[in-house]
């Protein structure tokens, strides 16, 4: 007997933003396989007497191997329980769900994929601001500021990251900022670009500092919390400086 495996987007953290369909599968699941970022009130909405599992991954701290969260989704899917597996932000945005769905895949277990608000839209929305702007930001693009080994990725694009024309938002690059932010002046990026630390989005630890990407490198080269965070820079519109 085959169970069935639901891939749920929780959001940034605040148990408000989660979709009706996501509060519907945790209210249903026997087992919850959980995030670090999708713990605590999300976990409300599950049903008294599920199994609730951490699986989370946090850098610099100890977290459970890939391969072992992907047999536990396979072995208790096996069983015949309704699995969620509860990721942050949106699960298809830096959520290793391809290597999850792969390992179901193999084992002939259906599933599905819930979206849920991403992280980045609502660290935006917090700061009153969107991520496009007409003839000014004329797209945006979501990239990792960290590789498998924690350091600034090697294959970046830096005509497109130093385009003065996009919103580029930076997930898990607190500590590689510096790195980048100076590589991208050296594209040509102007130094005084506004940019956006937001962190702990969703949560009530949240904070919000605006900056330039020359400041911002300078300030986290010197010293950083642990706080999960993304960064977002370019043409950003400044709520304060439209009044």
């Amino acid at each position: 007997m085959s169970g069935f495996v639901s891939f749920v987007s929780s959001g940034p953290g605040d148990p408000e933003l989660l979709t009706l369909k996501a509060a519907d599968r945790l209210a249903r699941a026997d087992v919850v396989l959980f995030d670090d970022l999708s713990s605590g009130p999300i976990l409300g909405h599950a049903r008294a007497g599920a199994e609730l599992i951490a699986v989370g991954k946090r850098a610099g701290r100890p977290s459970p191997k890939q391969d072992h969260v992907s047999r536990l989704l396979v072995d208790h899917a096996k069983t015949g329980q309704r699995v969620v597996r509860l990721k942050s932000g949106d699960s298809g945005l830096f959520g290793r769900l391809e290597e999850e769905l792969v390992a179901l895949h193999e084992a002939g277990i259906e599933h599905e994929i819930i979206p849920g608000v991403p992280s980045a839209c609502a660290a935006a929305a917090a700061a009153g601001l969107p991520l496009t702007r007409r003839l000014t930001a004329r797209r945006v693009q979501f990239v990792t500021g960290a590789d498998v080994t924690g350091d600034l990725p090697e294959t970046l694009t830096w005509a497109a990251l130093a385009d003065p024309g996009a919103t580029t938002v930076v997930f898990m690059g607190k500590r590689t900022f510096p790195k980048l932010a100076a590589d991208l002046i050296a594209h040509g990026l102007a130094p005084d670009t506004p940019a956006l630390l937001a962190e702990a989005v969703g949560h009530p630890e949240q904070s919000l500092h605006r900056s330039s990407v020359a400041a911002l490198a300078a300030e986290l080269a010197e010293a950083r919390s642990d706080k999960p965070a993304l960064i977002l820079y370019g043409p950003l519109y400044d709520p304060e400086a439209a009044r």
